[in-house]
């Protein structure tokens, strides 16, 4: 077994953690948005879905990586630091993404719930904070050769 291994539990691992943090959070405020629309006998809008559960992508991100750098410690298990250093400093990006996107998240479902307005401003706000996952994940795939 190769210690560059713990490079892919890491990756896997702590972008995991990011996403169930940052669904708690877009999540309990999609909760309280839902909350609001039924005290004012309004419908609940189920778009308020597509914020809670945005962070969840991360963890694929995390997934897809983690198989990269299995497949570059079976090819040059002599770089196991380097494989540690990626998984690491990745999922800490992608982990973070994933809080930031739920703070964002948490924020657009309580306007989106209370105005009924702006999903795509406020979706798109969501996607900028996905691609620092996405940028994190290409850009250590590339460099793992």
């Amino acid at each position: 077994m190769s210690f560059g291994l713990l490079g892919a539990g890491l990756v896997m691992g702590i972008a995991a953690l990011g996403s169930a943090l940052g669904i708690g959070i877009a999540g309990q405020a999609t909760i309280g948005a839902w909350k609001k629309c039924y005290i004012a006998n309004k419908p609940a809008p189920m778009t308020l879905l597509a914020f809670a559960g945005a962070p969840l992508t991360q963890t694929f991100y995390g997934f897809i990586l983690m198989g990269q750098i299995k497949t570059a410690v079976a090819a040059n298990p002599e770089n196991a630091w380097l494989y540690v250093g990626f998984g690491f400093a990745s999922g800490l990006a992608m982990a973070f993404s994933a809080i930031a996107q739920g703070q964002a998240g948490a924020a657009a479902a309580d306007a989106q719930g209370e105005t009924g307005k702006g999903f795509a401003q406020y979706i798109a706000v969501v996607g900028i904070c996905e691609t620092v996952a996405l940028f994190a994940m290409v850009l250590s795939m590339t460099s793992l050769g």
